[in-house]
């Protein structure tokens, strides 16, 4: 019997309290988990690391999630800091970036919350936008610390995020930031009403979606149940596949979708 595909969920490394403890910790909101697990997939942590290592770490998964958290570093996309981004986690950004690299190396799939869509765009070579409601006008994407809050967000038909959530729905959000111009590679798969960008797909891999709400919080997680089905769909085929390669639309795939590739 196949054994359930290993998906690797990416962490805070903060200071945190709990029992008659108060020390740093590789900490992630239990949601994560959960639904990974739920959807059918197995979950280990991946907290920040010497970015070296990344490649032999994900070299023993079948899927990644990059997970919510902190801004990402505008100097990595060439900005200054705006008055309300927070500051930089260097080490976390380091260490997801060497873990993004693998993953669409070895064309695993990967899935990108919040933050980590972000991430998955500034690796591109994109931008972000670093205080939303200085371009929107209004603080509907992050209107209360500490809560998601719902707002809807409309798919794009054609791309994989289409056809897994069609049309217009609620999604629990939390985020002031958002992606600006788009990377290398991707294309938009929803956007929420004011126009910011709510999901991304890569054309250049089997499966690398980002998404800015967050599925984890939801009443259902169909992201996140694709995410499963694909990494055990690519772990059952027992390939190393490379990055790049022009064959994904020759293939078929749990859903049925590919998106479509470039060059």
């Amino acid at each position: 019997m196949p054994q359930p595909p290993l998906i690797g969920l990416t962490t805070y490394l903060a200071h945190a309290q709990w029992g008659e403890w108060d020390l740093p910790a590789a900490v992630l909101p239990a949601a994560y988990a959960d639904c990974v697990q739920a959807a059918g997939g197995r979950t280990v942590l991946l907290p920040p690391a010497a970015p070296a290592t990344a490649a032999d770490v994900v070299g023993r998964l079948d899927a990644i999630v990059l997970t919510g958290g902190e801004d990402v570093d505008p100097a990595l996309y060439g900005a200054v800091p705006h008055p309300r981004t927070g500051p930089p986690v260097r080490e976390r950004d380091a260490w997801e970036r060497a873990v993004l690299a693998a993953g669409l190396a070895r064309d695993i799939p990967v899935l990108g919350v919040c933050r980590g869509m972000q991430l998955m765009n500034v690796h591109a070579g994109g931008t972000l936008i670093q205080h939303l409601p200085d371009t929107v006008g209004h603080h509907g994407h992050n209107p209360y610390r500490g809560h998601f809050c719902a707002h809807a967000v409309t798919t794009v038909p054609g791309t994989r995020i289409g056809a897994l959530l069609p049309g217009t729905r609620q999604v629990a959000t939390h985020h002031h930031q958002a992606v600006d111009r788009l990377g290398a590679g991707l294309i938009v798969a929803a956007r929420a009403a004011d126009g910011t960008v709510e999901a991304l797909e890569s054309t250049r891999q089997r499966f690398a979606v980002g998404v800015q709400w967050h599925p984890e919080m939801g009443a259902d997680a169909p992201v996140v149940r694709a995410l499963v089905a694909a990494a055990a769909f690519a772990a059952d085929t027992d390939e190393a596949p490379v990055a790049g390669r022009k064959e994904h639309t020759a293939r078929s795939s749990p859903d049925g979708i590919f998106p479509a590739q470039v060059s």
